[in-house]
């Protein structure tokens, strides 16, 4: 049951959002215990985008599909104009579902709705990452966060903001590729991702990297552990350094791909 109430604040119709206007979404979601029930709301004067643009020229991860658009009518020829994408489920800004790792895992079209309404929180990284570029963020790096804003909240989505968004139109860049094809780019640890499961029980994680795993982690820790536990992994993130170090809230668009091992997503920042 979802339940909507919304209360708009005016000052001048060509700055409603400049100025701010709040929105309580009152929602009734589960909790993890049958039967138990907490009332959720969120109140925002700001919206960001946090997905990429989907091109024909977006980094692709070694061997994925390309992204191609076909058009199937015209104004001209048909009344009405219409394409036929083709895009690989972990491309563009994206989420991982758990049987991209586990053969029996959850597809993406299992995430319930409430699942994907989280707060969240950011931790900068990029002092570290721009020393090295295969920088594998620690427990100390989230704990240092914690030390300046409080420990993170239980069910919130941790993301990591390392710089790389900023590398997004460059894909030589943005995967730094060596010459013998491995990859160089900061992710998260897998003692990390332990210890945010178990310690804060966080719902996921998310990156402006092209992987929550870094680029030089072939075991792949971080996703391993965060989807056993059906948890929420968002890949190629961007605007990070829009939001606020906590106190967003993220709403997330997936496809609905039956049995989908992921989906590219529309991930929604709403900032109090």
């Amino acid at each position: 049951m979802i339940v909507f109430s919304t209360q708009y604040f005016f000052a001048k119709p060509k700055r409603w959002m400049a100025m701010g206007f709040a929105l309580w979404l009152s929602s009734v979601a589960t909790t993890g215990v049958a039967g138990d029930m907490e009332t959720k709301s969120i109140r925002f004067k700001q919206v960001i985008d946090l997905s990429h643009d989907i091109t024909t020229s977006i980094p692709l991860w070694p061997g994925d599909p390309p992204v191609e658009f076909e058009t199937v009518a015209t104004v001209e020829n048909n009344g009405y104009f219409l394409r036929r994408f083709s895009i690989g489920e972990h491309s563009a800004t994206h989420m991982n579902a758990p049987n991209t790792f586990y053969a029996d895992g959850m597809g993406i079209d299992g995430y319930e709705a409430p699942q994907l309404v989280r707060p969240a929180v950011v931790i900068d990284v990029r002092q570290q990452t721009a020393q090295n570029p295969d920088y594998v963020i620690s427990v100390q790096d989230v704990k240092h966060w914690e030390q300046q804003h409080g420990r993170i909240r239980r069910g919130s989505l941790v993301l990591f903001y390392t710089g790389w968004q900023e590398r997004w139109h460059s894909p030589q860049q943005f995967f730094n590729a060596d010459a013998n094809g491995g990859l160089h780019f900061p992710g998260i640890g897998g003692d990390t991702s332990k210890f945010l499961l178990e310690k804060r029980h966080i719902a996921g994680v998310g990156i402006d990297t092209h992987g929550v795993d870094a680029g030089q982690d072939t075991a792949y820790a971080t996703n391993l552990q965060v989807l056993a536990a059906n948890g929420i992994v968002l890949e190629c993130l961007t605007r990070l350094d829009q939001l606020p170090p906590k106190g967003a809230t993220l709403v997330i668009g997936v496809l609905r791909l039956e049995g989908g091992s992921g989906s590219p997503v529309s991930v929604m920042a709403f900032l109090p």
